[in-house]
C-alpha cells in the first residue's frame, strides 16, 4: 500500500541550535556543520536555484566544489540553463538538505564567475572521463537519443588521445557570495531553530519557524 503523503511525518529531536552555539562567522559555522555531515552520502550535494531575467525560477541539485569566506563555488557548463540564468540574473539561492541530521543550510547571494585560473585548477583535478564529458554535453540542450552523447564521447576521446584535455571556453565556476546564510535545526512540534547570518548588516537574527 502506498502511504498517504499527508500522513508522512516525523518529529525532529536530535538537537537544538542556540545563539551561543554559533561560530563568529557564517564560514566557520558552515565548516563545523559540514564536518558533522561528512558521513552522509554526498554531503556536498546542494540545490541551486536561479531565475531568468523575467523571474522564472529553476532549481537543480549540483555538487559544491569549494567554500571559503568569499562564498560557495560550483562548476558548470556556462551555456546550460543554470549558467545562462546565473550570468544574466546574478542572484541565486543554495539549500543543503542534510535530512539525516535534521538540518539544512539556506544561502542567498549574488553570483560571480570565478577566475580562469581557479577554473583551470579545478578542471585539472577532475578525472579524465569527467574532463572529456565536459566537452561532450551541450548541457540543457535537446538531443535525439543517448547514442548522440556516446558518439560525441567516442569522437572526443579520439580527438584528445595522447594529450591533456583543454578546459572548454564555455565551462567555468560560479561563486555564490552570501548576503544571508541561515542555519536550520529541526525541533519537536515543528518549532524549529532558524538562525540567520545577515552578512551585509553584520548581525545574526533568529527567525520564527
Amino acid at each position: 500500500m502506498q502511504p498517504e503523503i499527508a500522513d508522512l511525518r516525523r518529529d525532529y529531536a536530535r538537537a537544538g541550535l542556540a545563539e551561543a552555539d554559533l561560530a563568529p562567522t557564517w564560514a566557520e559555522q558552515f565548516g563545523r556543520w559540514f564536518a558533522e555531515a561528512a558521513g552522509l552520502v554526498e554531503p556536498n550535494a546542494v540545490v541551486l536555484a536561479t531565475a531568468d531575467p523575467d523571474g522564472v525560477p529553476s532549481a537543480r541539485t549540483v555538487l559544491l566544489k569549494g567554500v571559503d569566506e568569499r562564498g560557495f563555488v560550483v562548476f558548470t557548463n556556462l551555456t546550460s540553463r543554470k549558467g545562462r540564468e546565473a550570468l544574466a540574473n546574478p542572484v541565486a539561492s543554495l539549500v543543503f538538505p542534510w535530512v539525516e541530521l535534521e538540518r539544512q543550510v539556506v544561502v542567498v547571494g549574488r553570483v560571480e564567475q570565478v577566475s580562469a585560473q581557479e577554473t583551470a585548477a579545478y578542471f585539472r583535478s577532475r578525472p579524465r572521463g569527467s574532463q572529456v564529458g565536459a566537452w561532450v554535453s551541450r548541457q540543457s540542450s535537446v538531443i535525439a537519443s543517448r547514442e548522440v552523447l556516446e558518439e560525441r564521447q567516442r569522437a572526443l576521446e579520439e580527438r584528445f588521445a595522447g594529450q591533456e584535455v583543454p578546459v572548454p571556453d564555455f565551462w567555468g565556476g560560479l561563486r555564490v557570495v552570501p548576503r544571508t546564510v541561515e542555519f536550520w535545526q529541526g525541533r519537536p512540534s515543528r518549532l524549529h531553530d532558524r538562525l540567520r547570518y545577515d552578512v551585509e548588516r553584520g548581525v545574526v537574527e533568529r527567525l520564527s519557524p
